[in-house]
């Protein structure tokens, strides 16, 4: 058995007379460790809600097969730079969809875009809730807590591949990659993207997981999930201003115009859900206002 950076590789192994070299790349390990992680949590925040947790181990299939398929479509309809330049544009993968090492069935290589991951996500809890009759918008507010924890382990998987780093840095976290851009030397260092991801995830779950324990009962249904809708977001669009890699469509950075109408559209719909507060502050202080003349005269 051999561990290196790209996997665990055990054999060889004997199969009807043929000897394979089963390979379990750490890529796939990571999203599966992420994963993992993100369902026990939403198993113990059911729980805590009166829940059946069984339904997350359940419908955990339906979401991950959802998502797999989703973050795959996205990546294939929106690529990144690097994958544009080896030649695998969109109508590369269309009219190649057999190619057996990077075809758009071959997925450990790459190519799996957490925006489609998340909706394709949605669409498994909600296909689930609606087979077994579940409130959609209480479980998808659990999911939103725990989301930003798998995203924060899966994204080492990037790390691994070499995947998801900015633009060159001297600070002392800079990353150095085996196999830079074309025009950066060997010795460069980037920003280590998948770090910034990953840390502010943690913070997001941290957050969302500490309101979701002490304040809950202040929000409406719904609100968890938009909370997350801005939070991860906002941190993408920002993030994109130095990603090096980034998918491009029209001379638009997809990633980042998606990133930023997602959150302001989830503001203004939490604000819009929560305008009675302004309503009665201001009626509240205009009473006041008023009760002071009457006093005063």
């Amino acid at each position: 058995m051999t561990i290196d950076r790209t996997g665990l590789e055990i054999g060889p192994i004997e199969i009807f007379g043929l000897s394979i070299n089963p390979t379990f790349h750490w890529y796939g390990l990571i999203i599966v460790i992420g994963i993992s992680a993100a369902a026990m949590l939403i198993a113990w925040m059911a729980k805590r809600d009166d829940k059946d947790p069984e339904h997350v181990w359940n419908g955990v299939v339906w979401v991950v097969i959802a998502g797999v398929i989703v973050a795959r479509i996205w990546h294939i309809l929106f690529p990144s730079i690097s994958s544009v330049e080896a030649g695998r544009t969109t109508e590369w993968y269309l009219t190649h969809p057999f190619d057996l090492h990077d075809g758009p069935f071959i997925m450990w290589n790459g190519g799996l875009s957490i925006f489609g991951a998340v909706i394709g996500g949605g669409i498994g809890i909600a296909l689930y809730a609606r087979k077994h009759k579940l409130d959609l918008l209480s479980w998808l507010d659990i999911a939103a807590i725990a989301v930003p924890l798998g995203q924060a382990v899966g994204r080492w998987g990037n790390y691994v591949n070499e995947e998801l780093y900015g633009t060159p840095t001297d600070l002392p976290w800079g990353l150095r990659i085996e196999n830079p851009p074309l025009e950066y030397a060997n010795h460069t260092h980037f920003h280590p993207l998948f770090l910034y991801e990953s840390l502010w995830n943690l913070l997001t779950c941290g957050v969302l997981l500490f309101v979701w324990l002490r304040y809950r009962d202040r929000f409406k249904r719904g609100d968890f999930l938009l909370m997350y809708l801005i939070a991860y977001p906002f941190a993408r669009f920002l993030l994109e201003y130095l990603r090096i890699e980034v998918a491009m469509a029209g001379g638009v950075n997809v990633s980042q115009v998606f990133s930023l109408a997602v959150a302001i559209a989830s503001a203004l719909v939490l604000l819009y859900r929560h305008r009675d507060i302004f309503t009665r502050d201001n009626s509240g202080a205009a009473a006041s206002k008023r009760r002071k003349r009457t006093r005063s005269t």
